[in-house]
């Protein structure tokens, strides 16, 4: 075989761009032509860690991703099905001798590569999988003693202290060959449903790219006092980006720190709030690395067994947003009607349901990656836990928050609230943040709480402690 007849291939992921792509970049250093590829899932009408609004995002990903690869004289090759079995059909075909790939931080997307290597052994050809999804990999942040951190301000501060590569550059010629059969680019009619009634972000590179630079021109400088207020945008909105690979975690990284050095004081505490949220994100992906049973179960064994109460009437209120609780039904229809919800509200309404409805975390935790577009399995689970009181570095199970104060606290004139309870728009701010005390209504078709926070905050306490004893006595 000669150099003209051989091929590399990269096989994209969760990182859906050509700029700063470890895979990518080094699979045409090889100086050969490139065959892109994407594996479409073959499941239908239902799963248990996304939902319409998620790949409606990955398909309009796909297609802006198909477009910057033509740019570059390269072509997007969709294949369905499982992907080693796919990647094995396509690199004898082709004449592959290297697959290039970035690295899944999820147990799943590990297996595979555990077969994909596997495979390659086999074939003869060469296997490379690339860290990419994070400045520092799991085994790169550990105790002096070499073992994983199960709190996040050691990891932190060992997480900030290690050296940061910088951002690759564009991949700018791929010359991928002629006649490779393709899939059509994937709708949401691939997995069974129809369009989604919601009002999603701009995916793809470009868009990415555009939301980045509107975060370090102004929102992360701001982002120490803003982040907790949900009615003014001052969250970076980059979390589906990342997700995806929209854009680099190192672009984002090398960006904020660039406006650290031009910032004042205020503006370098912003960015410094910014960079720690970026290693919490690390933090989760390295407690799932570490610990790949907290899918399972409770991250601390203390909680495990805990007595949830079964789903029914107050777990579809939550879910729709008519608890009652206009601070949490505001963030319930946000992530219904957007596919995304503000982070303060993440954590109140997981508390929410934790804590004033006993219902078990891993039913919230798997309804927001059904509708989040920014889904991310280690931080969603690691949000849930720490929640519930039951992970990595959580919240002690005796520190419950009140939503009425929650609400006052970070939506004070209800702005937030009545942007997504229209219900509410003319009902005083005051009201918005306590019990109606007349044990009516505060507004027409909307319906009173459905529990009374401060009895079932002394029932969660109860549950928690009779639970610790029993454990304790054997």
């Amino acid at each position: 075989m000669t150099r003209s007849d051989v091929t590399v291939i990269h096989w994209f992921r969760r990182d859906l761009r050509i700029t700063d792509n470890t895979a990518l970049f080094h699979a045409c250093a090889r100086e050969l032509p490139v065959i892109p590829v994407y594996f479409l899932s073959t499941w239908e009408n239902e799963h248990h860690w996304t939902g319409p609004k998620r790949q409606k995002f990955l398909c309009e990903s796909l297609e802006s991703l198909s477009g910057n690869l033509k740019s570059i004289d390269g072509r997007l090759i969709i294949r369905r099905g499982d992907a080693v079995e796919g990647l094995r059909k396509l690199a004898k075909d082709a004449g592959a001798i290297a697959i290039h790939f970035n690295l899944d931080p999820d147990p799943y997307g590990k297996e595979t590569e555990a077969r994909l290597r596997r495979m390659c052994a086999e074939l003869g050809i060469e296997c490379h999988g690339h860290a990419d999804a994070t400045l520092h990999t799991p085994s790169e942040v550990l105790t002096q003693s070499g073992d994983p951190y199960r709190v996040y301000t050691p990891y932190s501060r060992n997480w900030l202290g290690l050296g940061k590569s910088a951002p690759l550059g564009k991949v700018k010629d791929l010359r991928t060959p002629d006649g490779l059969k393709s899939e059509e680019l994937p709708t949401l009619s691939h997995w069974g449903w129809d369009d989604p009634d919601a009002d999603i972000l701009e995916p793809g590179e470009r868009a990415a790219r555009k939301r980045l630079k509107t975060a370090v021109s102004g929102r992360i400088g701001a982002y120490k006092d803003l982040r907790d207020n949900p009615a003014v945008d001052g969250t970076s909105r980059l979390s589906q980006d990342l997700r995806f690979g929209l854009v680099s975690i190192r672009t984002i990284y090398a960006e904020a720190m660039k406006h650290h050095g031009q910032a004042d004081a205020d503006g370098r505490k912003g960015v410094d709030t910014f960079i720690k949220e970026l290693a919490w994100r690390e933090f989760y992906f390295a407690i799932l690395h570490h610990y790949p049973d907290v899918l399972e179960h409770e991250f601390n064994p203390d909680w495990r067994g805990l007595p949830w109460d079964e789903p029914g009437e107050t777990f579809d209120a939550w879910k729709s947003g008519r608890t009652g609780f206009p601070i949490v039904d505001a963030g319930m229809r946000q992530l219904l009607a957007t596919g995304y919800m503000h982070n303060r509200l993440r954590m109140i309404t997981a508390m929410f349901l934790t804590k004033d409805l006993h219902i078990d975390w891993k039913l919230g935790e798997s309804f927001f990656m059904q509708h989040l577009v920014d889904g991310e399995i280690a931080s969603n689970n690691g949000g849930w836990q720490w929640s519930a009181g039951t992970g990595a570095d959580a919240a002690p199970y005796f520190r419950i928050q009140n939503p009425w104060m929650q609400s006052a606290r970070h939506d004070p004139e209800g702005e937030y609230i009545r942007r997504w309870v229209p219900e509410l728009k003319d009902v005083p701010s005051k009201q918005l943040h306590h019990p109606p005390e007349d044990g009516k209504p505060i507004a027409k078709d909307y319906p009173l709480p459905c529990v009374d926070h401060h009895a079932e905050r002394d029932r969660t306490l109860e549950i928690f402690k009779k639970h610790k004893e029993r454990k304790q006595n054997g």
